[in-house]
């Protein structure tokens, strides 16, 4: 394969231009097929010209990024999202490991979305993190959504609910599996207490993030530790305590 396909979709002209002059000069694999202003032109284009991926911004007067993918029953391209409002890049993007842009959009980090999707389409990458973006968004913040794991071969997809806790081991984090897996995924600890925070997940200690559902006993101590689903007894850190205490009383 020596080209991805494209379609812009974004209702801003200035923002299409300058996405559409940075693809021509810094991604040459990127051939680009049309441009739309809101979801109803995209509609039209995704099913006319079948791109390989596409630039979608979230906000638009006319229907956001959701509702043009909830048209698909199986979304059969990738998408980069584009985006004004960092709030919704902080933790959905990082559960679902989808490709997103903020605006101003950042030349470096362009490069690398488009990369990626290049690198995914070569694997036969079949993973597709919007399908699981628009599922979670379409969920409460219950232990029900779903997490991709980049692991060394692929990805892992899995339900909070099936996480007993998360360890830091340098720039790695491992997570402990309530069926017995270990999984070492290369971020670090910090990255998935920002992600997981929402969903019943809290710092017990600088290198343990653990499932609240999962907690069987606390044992009192100046910090103190938990035992876990299985018998696990994990220490609880002095700096940590009210923390938990504060997450097991609400």
């Amino acid at each position: 394969m020596d080209k991805l396909t494209a379609i812009i979709v974004d209702d801003e002209q200035d923002s299409r231009e300058i996405l559409r002059n940075y693809l021509a000069k810094y991604c040459p694999k990127v051939t680009l097929l049309a441009e739309c202003t809101d979801i109803l032109e995209a509609r039209t284009s995704i099913l006319k010209h079948a791109p390989q991926v596409v630039f979608l911004d979230i906000e638009m007067p006319r229907g956001n990024a959701f509702d043009l993918l909830d048209q698909w029953g199986e979304i059969d391209f990738e998408v980069i999202f584009i985006t004004a409002y960092s709030q919704y890049a902080v933790k959905a993007f990082s559960l679902s490991a989808a490709h997103y842009l903020l605006k101003p959009i950042n030349i470096e980090e362009l490069e690398k979305a488009v990369a990626c999707v290049y690198q995914l389409y070569l694997q036969k990458d079949k993973i597709n993190r919007a399908e699981i973006l628009l599922a979670n968004f379409t969920k409460d913040k219950s232990q029900d959504q779903k997490l991709v794991l980049p692991l060394m071969e692929g990805m892992q997809i899995i339900k909070m609910s099936a996480i007993l806790y998360c360890e830091a081991a340098d720039n790695f984090t491992t997570f402990y599996l309530l069926d017995g897996q270990k999984l070492m995924i290369c971020r670090n600890l910090k990255f998935y207490e920002n992600a997981l925070s929402d969903y019943g997940f809290v710092r017990i200690h600088r290198s343990t993030v653990i499932n609240l559902e999962y907690i069987q006993k606390y044992i009192k101590g100046k910090g103190g530790s938990v035992i876990m689903y299985g018998g696990k007894e994990l220490i609880v850190s002095a700096g940590c305590k009210r923390g938990l205490m504060d997450r097991l009383k609400g």
